[in-house]
């Protein structure tokens, strides 16, 4: 009863944060700023689907991008194909998710160590990054989307509302869009991990042989969780494709998957809240660095990694929450030697 009480409270304070977002940031900051906060929230989805497949599955994806980059291109194709974005939108949450369906089974049902998953997720990346690089050229094209190589697709038309095909979203109703979006992921992964589901997910995590012996097929909810992450990415994929009106290979580059990965660390692994604080603060970091040329960013951020896993091996948010408890306990128990 208690968890569900905080689930329901944990849903209340995101509902309420996003109208809060919605409704202010617009009001502050003019579009071009409310477009370059809008990058944080897309990012901040792909976080949490990195933080459920490997904080709460136990399953470490070295290329997550791959799911953030066939959501945007996915998006892309099928929205300049078919001439109305609704369908593009569930296509590219469809795409990666089967895609996912097929790697997950072969890693999965195949017994694969989890070096070896790293590994095998790894190359995938580097693979679709290659290919996405070489098809450049008129004779690359998928219906009437040119591929671009290089270059990427152009003129990728925004989401519209559905049935009214000539509404397109403009940068305010995007952002809008992308807050409530990142809201609803947040809660609705909260709801799962607290469902029956979601506890053998996280037994599996602990300990795989005990779930086998308990009679769970540890492998289907591996896939599932798998599948579930890569949905979500697929979301932050297809949005980003909007946020640009553009997207490139650079989707499925290695960066962009250890970008990823030091988010939910620094923020911490196994929590959901974490990986999204981490995502705003490193984003927000990275794009001060950048104007900064004597200093290079990547370096930066691999020291605020070793130093995060030397010191914080939590990362922030469980370590600020602990010492929160310890703080609170200390006061408690010398309000009771007072009295």
């Amino acid at each position: 009863m208690t968890l569900e009480l905080n689930n329901w409270a944990a849903a209340l304070v995101a509902g309420a944060g996003a109208l809060l977002a919605i409704f202010l940031i617009p009001a502050i900051f003019n579009e071009y700023e409310v477009l370059q906060m809008m990058i944080y929230v897309i990012l901040a989805i792909l976080a949490l689907s990195l933080a459920f497949i490997w904080g709460i599955g136990g399953i470490l994806s070295f290329g997550h991008a791959v799911f953030f980059g066939l959501g945007a291109y996915s998006y892309a194709i099928a929205a300049i194909n078919f001439g109305e974005t609704t369908s593009a939108f569930l296509v590219a949450i469809i795409v990666p998710s089967l895609f996912a369906a097929v790697l997950g089974y072969f890693m999965f049902y195949g017994r694969i160590s989890d070096v070896y998953l790293g590994a095998i997720t790894l190359t995938v990346s580097l693979v679709f990054f290659k290919v996405a690089n070489s098809t450049s050229g008129p004779s690359y094209r998928i219906g009437k989307a040119p591929l671009g190589g290089f270059n990427g697709i152009p003129s990728v038309p925004r989401l519209t509302v559905p049935g009214f095909p000539e509404w397109e979203l403009g940068t305010i109703e995007l952002f809008s869009l992308s807050v409530v979006l990142l809201a609803l992921t947040y809660v609705g992964l909260r709801f799962l991990i607290s469902s029956d589901f979601g506890r053998i997910v996280l037994s599996v995590k602990e300990n795989e042989r005990r779930s086998e012996l308990l009679g769970y097929d540890v492998r289907r909810y591996k896939l599932l969780t798998f599948i579930i992450g890569a949905a979500i990415a697929g979301i932050a994929g297809c949005l980003y494709a909007n946020w640009g009106n553009y997207t490139d290979p650079s989707v499925f580059a290695l960066s962009q998957s250890v970008q990823v990965i030091i988010w939910v660390v620094v923020g911490g692994v196994g929590t959901l809240i974490g990986p999204i604080v981490g995502c705003f603060l490193l984003q927000w970091l990275t794009t001060w660095l950048t104007t900064i040329d004597t200093i290079n960013k990547d370096v930066i951020l691999g020291g605020i990694l070793t130093i995060v896993v030397l010191l914080l091996p939590q990362g922030l948010v469980p370590t600020i929450r602990n010492l929160a408890w310890t703080v609170a306990n200390r006061a408690t128990r010398h309000e009771e030697k007072a009295v």
